[in-house]
């Protein structure tokens, strides 16, 4: 599962609180849902490694961090704090 993928990968930038939500459900309809989810996420991370980071500079390390799995999603809302 692709929520699986995404919290292995984000595991290396050490979270003190990780959610990976699939909201796909709630875009039934709208560009992008796919049947069985696993195309529309939330991510709410917590972690020291956004420290002294812009809000861009630590989506960029978020979409960094994922790597091959953002093409094989529609879209991802990030909740992004220092810990």
């Amino acid at each position: 599962m692709i929520a699986d993928e995404m919290r292995e990968r984000l595991a290396v930038l050490k979270p003190s609180r990780l959610e990976v939500i699939d909201e796909s459900e709630s875009h039934r309809g709208h560009a992008g849902y796919r049947d069985g989810g696993q195309s529309h996420f939330r991510i709410r991370m917590a972690s020291s490694s956004f420290s002294g980071l812009s809000r861009l500079q630590r989506h960029r390390l978020i979409h960094e961090t994922l790597g091959d799995i953002m093409p094989r999603i529609h879209a991802l809302a990030l909740e992004l704090a220092e810990s």
